[in-house]
C-alpha cells in the first residue's frame, strides 16, 4: 500500500489536467531496521584537519570532554541515533528532521515541525563547527551545560520528540541493530542514556567543515593571518569582500566571527530588536545584563542555512548584511563591537552596494560542498524514511544555474510556440509559485526562498517533468 504524501500534489494535478507523461518514480517502501554499514567505521576520530584548525586559538575552543573523545565507532553509534525515527514518541522525526545534511544540518523553516506537528520555539541552528565553540553550553539561550545535556532534551521535549528516557532505552533495547553497535563503541551491549548522549554527541562533534573554496584559499596563501594577502584562488570582489570582513574600520565582522571555525566564543547581543521579546541567555540566567544574548553559531556553509538569526526572521544573507550595515538596533546590552565606541549607539557601516556583494561573495566562498555530501554525516538507513520524488532523466529541458541563487533560467529544446505552466514545490511538496509562459526560455526570479531543495514541474499541453533544484 502506498502512504498519502504531500509531494503527491505534483502528480495529482497531472492526473486533473490529463496529461500523459511520464511520471517520477515515488520512493515510499522504507525498512527502519535496514542499515547501510561500511564493514569498519569511518574514520571519525583522526580526521585530517588543515593546520590552523588544530592550532590555537581553536585548540583551545575544543570542547571535547576528557570522558567522551570523538572514537570511530561512537561516532558510527551516534550516526545512526541521528537518523532514526525511533527516538521519537510515534516514530514519525528524527534529530535529522530537523538538521538536514545538505542544509549545514539546519532546517529551512522558520520553526522546525515536532513529532505531532507543533513547531518549535526557535529556528533549528547549524551543527557544523559545534565542536569550536568554547565555552561549550549550547542553544541559541545557552541553557545545556555541554553538547552531551543538549541532544538528550530534544529526544524528552514534548513539541520535538516527545520521549522519556526511560522509554528510549527500552525502545533501543529491543531492536536487533542497536546492541551490537552499543558494543562496538563501549564495550558491552548495555543501552542507557548516559551512552545514548555520548554517542550523539561524539557524532555532532565529528561534523568539521574544511573544504570550502575558503580553506582552498587558506592553504594556498603565504602562511599568516587569513586577511594578510588576497588568496589566490579568489575572485576580485571575493578578495574586497574578504578584507570588509577582516578590517575593523569596515565590516568588523571577524570581530565576533574572526577564527577559522568563523564562530564567537560566546554569546552575544547582536541589535536584533530595541527591547528583547526573547530573552536569550539572561532569561535562562536571570541575568539582566545577557538579556537579548544569543549563542554565535559558525558562519561555515552560510550561504545553505537560511533562513537566519535565532528565529529565522531573515530569509536571505543580503537582508543579514544589511542589518549590520543600518539596522542594528540600540540595546542596553548590545555587544561592544557593534557600537561607536564604548556605550555608544550602534554603529553604522556605510557600506556601498559594490562592498555589501563583495561580502556576500565572500560568505558564499564558506560553502563546503563535500562536507553537505560527505556519506560519513548521511543517513545510513537503506531508504529515507521520508518519501521523496526521484527526477525524471528528460534532457528536453535545462534548468541554470543549479544551485541558484538569486535568478532561475529555464530553457526548452524545440518549444516553437508552446505554452508551458511552470511551477515551483518546495521538497515536501508545497507549492510556492507557478508561471506561465510561452517559447523556448524563461527566466523567474528568487522571492526570498530559503536555501535548500526544490521541485520544478514543467507542464506543456501533452506532457510534463519535473527537476531538482537547489537554492542557495
Amino acid at each position: 500500500m502506498k502512504p498519502q504524501i504531500a509531494a503527491a500534489t505534483l502528480l495529482s494535478m497531472m492526473i486533473v489536467l490529463g496529461i500523459a507523461w511520464h511520471a517520477p518514480t515515488i520512493t515510499t517502501e522504507t525498512t527502519d531496521d535496514c542499515l547501510n554499514l561500511p564493514e569498519e567505521p569511518f574514520n571519525y576520530a583522526n580526521i585530517t584537519l588543515p593546520f590552523y584548525l588544530q592550532a590555537p586559538p581553536l585548540l583551545d575552543a575544543d570542547n571535547t570532554p576528557p570522558g567522551n573523545p570523538i572514537t570511530d565507532a561512537g561516532a558510527a553509534l551516534g550516526r545512526v541515533l541521528f537518523y532514526d525515527r525511533k527516538l521519537s514518541a510515534n516514530e514519525t522525526v528524527a534529530c535529522a528532521s530537523c538538521h538536514k545534511q545538505e542544509l549545514s544540518f539546519t532546517d529551512a523553516a522558520t520553526l522546525s515541525e515536532g513529532f505531532e506537528g507543533g513547531q518549535t520555539g526557535r529556528h533549528s541552528m547549524s551543527l557544523a563547527m559545534a565542536r569550536f565553540y568554547q565555552n561549550g553550553n549550547f542553544f541559541w539561550d545557552e541553557r545545556a551545560p555541554n553538547l552531551e545535556a543538549q541532544v538528550l532534551t530534544p529526544i524528552q521535549d514534548p513539541v520535538e520528540m516527545g520521549l522519556t528516557l526511560d522509554e528510549l532505552e527500552a525502545r533501543l533495547a529491543g531492536t536487533d541493530y542497536y546492541p551490537p553497535l552499543f558494543e562496538a563503541a563501549f564495550g558491552s551491549a548495555n543501552i542507557t542514556a548516559n551512552r545514548i548522549s555520548r554517542a550523539l554527541a561524539q557524532f555532532v562533534r565529528s561534523m568539521v567543515s574544511y573544504q570550502s573554496k575558503y580553506d582552498q584559499g587558506r592553504l594556498a596563501a603565504p602562511p599568516g593571518p587569513p586577511n594578510q594577502t588576497p588568496f589566490p584562488n579568489f575572485t576580485p570582489q571575493e578578495n574586497l569582500g574578504k578584507a570588509i570582513f577582516f578590517d575593523p574600520a569596515r565590516g568588523n565582522c571577524a570581530a565576533c566571527h574572526g577564527t577559522d571555525a568563523f564562530n564567537a566564543p560566546g554569546p552575544r547581543n547582536n541589535g536584533l530588536d530595541l527591547v528583547s521579546e526573547d530573552p536569550g541567555k539572561g532569561g535562562v540566567t536571570g541575568n539582566p545584563q545577557q538579556i537579548g544574548e544569543f549563542k554565535s553559531p559558525s558562519l561555515r556553509n552560510i550561504g545553505v542555512t537560511a533562513p537566519y538569526m535565532h528565529d529565522g526572521r531573515f530569509a536571505t544573507l543580503e537582508e543579514v548584511i544589511e542589518h549590520y550595515n543600518s539596522g542594528v538596533q540600540p540595546h542596553p546590552n548590545l555587544s561592544g563591537p557593534l557600537r561607536q565606541g564604548p556605550n555608544g549607539p550602534p554603529r553604522r557601516l556605510n557600506l556601498t552596494p559594490q562592498e555589501k556583494a563583495a561580502l556576500l561573495a565572500f560568505l558564499q566562498t564558506l560553502t563546503d560542498d563535500t562536507f553537505l555530501n560527505d556519506e560519513r554525516w548521511s543517513n545510513p538507513f537503506c531508504a529515507d524514511p521520508v518519501a521523496t520524488i526521484e527526477p525524471i532523466k528528460q534532457d528536453g529541458w535545462q534548468v541554470f544555474p543549479n544551485p541558484a541563487a538569486n535568478t532561475v533560467n529555464i530553457r526548452i529544446d524545440g518549444a516553437a510556440g508552446q505554452e508551458y505552466t511552470l511551477s515551483l514545490f518546495t521538497a515536501d511538496g508545497r507549492l510556492l509559485r507557478s508561471y506561465a509562459f510561452e517559447g523556448a526560455t524563461f527566466q523567474f526570479q528568487r522571492e526570498g526562498w530559503p536555501a535548500g531543495l526544490y521541485y520544478l514541474q514543467l507542464i506543456s499541453e501533452k506532457q510534463g517533468a519535473v527537476k531538482q533544484i537547489v537554492m542557495r
